[in-house]
């Protein structure tokens, strides 16, 4: 009966170990379990915190892109700004140039008309002028041409026409041009307008202009 009784017992200490190791198990698989959550839920806090912050730095990123897109913007709009009006300032200088130098050009070719035009009239003046002194020489030489024609008889004339070696030899030299004949005679006229033949000696005899 005795050892009956020590083996209840020693079952009852036995279940009561066992309770107390389940009842232990569950303690420290809730005590994980909780453990886990908060580990979780601070991971996810952690996540979320970093997530604004990333946010922030992005947005503040953003900012000063955009801050630094409008300078750029307005530094660019001023540039060419200055471009176009020094463009503006360098056209217009040039066609003050331009004009300036139409405007002297002009000037020159007028002085240059007018020079033109006064000495054409110069020209004018002075051709007239020696048109009618060799008017007036002509006239003179004719005049000289004239008072050197010998009137002679038909036989002085016929003895003067006469071909010589003389008179051969002086034709052969004359340059004036021959203009015509004269009792068989090559007549030649002179630059001062008298008309002549050459004699039997090898002289010039002028003749009148209606011979």
């Amino acid at each position: 009966m005795k050892k009956v009784l020590l083996l209840c017992l020693a079952l009852m200490l036995s279940f009561g170990a066992t309770a107390q190791e389940t009842s232990a198990g569950e303690k420290r698989a809730k005590l994980e379990k909780e453990k886990q959550a908060k580990m979780a839920k601070d991971k996810k806090a952690k996540e979320k915190k970093e997530a604004e912050v990333a946010k922030a730095k992005k947005a503040e990123a953003d900012k000063k892109q955009a801050t630094k897109d409008k300078v750029a913007k307005e530094k660019a709009a001023t540039k060419a700004k200055v471009a176009k009006e020094k463009e503006k300032e360098t056209k217009a200088a040039a066609d003050k140039v331009k004009a300036e130098k139409a405007k002297t050009e002009k000037k020159k070719a007028d002085a240059k008309a007018k020079a033109a035009k006064a000495k054409e009239n110069s020209a004018s003046a002075t051709g007239t002028a020696k048109s009618t002194a060799g008017k007036a020489g002509a006239a003179t030489n004719k005049a000289e041409a004239k008072s050197k024609v010998t009137k002679k008889t038909p036989a002085e004339i016929k003895e003067d026409v006469k071909e010589t070696a003389a008179s051969k030899a002086a034709e052969k030299k004359v340059t004036d041009k021959v203009t015509g004949t004269y009792n068989g005679k090559k007549v030649y006229t002179g630059p001062r307008g008298g008309r002549y033949y050459i004699n039997k000696n090898g002289n010039k005899t002028y003749i009148s202009d209606d011979k």
